[in-house]
């Protein structure tokens, strides 16, 4: 790699990291251009370069850490081996997930979020495919084995995700009657009897 190169993806890496402190910090509303200069030290003119305004910058932060939240999804299914204990790794890798990387779980269950899922979900999607046909994958798997119900893909995904997302958003919001770990243990066996066959 030239050395160049190097610099221009240095240079974006750290943008980007900035900007997830930034927003940890201000919220949506601090995120401006300024702010992310000013918490990265790099110059406007790079911030345009690499994402030619805030809001690219604010797909480009979020199209990683969902990449990242969907690979330690699916890293988790390894080694299960059947569609009940994939669902509890699946609810456990995502609220751990959310524990540990707070900033970026507020990011991904913002307002923000939703408007980019609202006006470019066909484009995350396909994005995101090489990521997500795993998950497909290992469903439609144990569909066609007769150990998840006969349902569409997409919706086996929401019954499935539908009820960690919401919990996820719930503790992330401050309301304190949501336990993550009260939840990765009672959300499997829930969600378990929604798929079930």
């Amino acid at each position: 790699m030239r050395r160049k190169q190097q610099r221009g993806e240095a240079t974006y890496e750290q943008l980007l990291d900035a900007a997830l402190r930034v927003y940890a910090e201000s919220g949506d509303q601090g995120l401006t251009v300024g702010a992310v200069t000013k918490a990265s030290g790099v110059s406007l003119g790079s911030l345009y370069h690499h994402f030619g305004s805030i809001d690219g910058l604010l797909d480009a932060l979020l199209m990683r850490w969902l990449g990242r939240l969907l690979e330690a999804t699916l890293t988790s299914l390894e080694g299960t081996r059947s569609a009940r204990t994939g669902i509890r790794a699946i609810v456990t890798a995502y609220l751990g997930f959310v524990r540990d990387h707070h900033a970026a779980a507020l990011l991904l269950h913002s307002a923000d979020a939703d408007r980019l899922g609202m006006r470019d979900g066909k484009g995350l999607r396909d994005a995101q495919e090489a990521r997500l046909s795993p998950l497909a994958q290992w469903a439609r798997g144990y569909v066609d084995a007769g150990e998840l119900a006969p349902l569409p893909p997409g919706l086996i995904e929401v019954l499935v995700l539908g009820p960690v997302i919401g919990v996820a958003r719930r503790w992330l919001s401050g309301v304190d009657d949501v336990d993550l770990d009260e939840a990765a243990e009672l959300l499997p066996e829930r969600i378990w009897r929604s798929v079930a066959p």
